[in-house]
């Protein structure tokens, strides 16, 4: 992947609990026009070779698999 640009000016967090899915928004909302999976279930969306967001699917199962359940 050639490098990219990302706006840090703004961050919008959305969690889908249902689906599992945690979405990241940078900047100004935007149409990505193009996606990269980096790794098996995060997604960095592009536009004009800018990240807009980034997707991570199974969210929560990560977390739990990498830091265990809250106490």
């Amino acid at each position: 992947m050639e490098k990219a640009a990302v706006s840090l000016e703004r961050i919008d967090l959305n969690y889908d609990e249902e689906a599992d899915v945690l979405y990241l928004s940078f900047g100004k909302p935007r149409e990505a026009k193009d996606s990269v999976e980096v790794e098996d279930g995060v997604i960095y969306r592009i536009a004009d070779n800018e990240i807009v967001g980034i997707t991570i699917t199974d969210f929560k199962a990560r977390t739990l698999e990498k830091y265990g359940s809250p106490s």
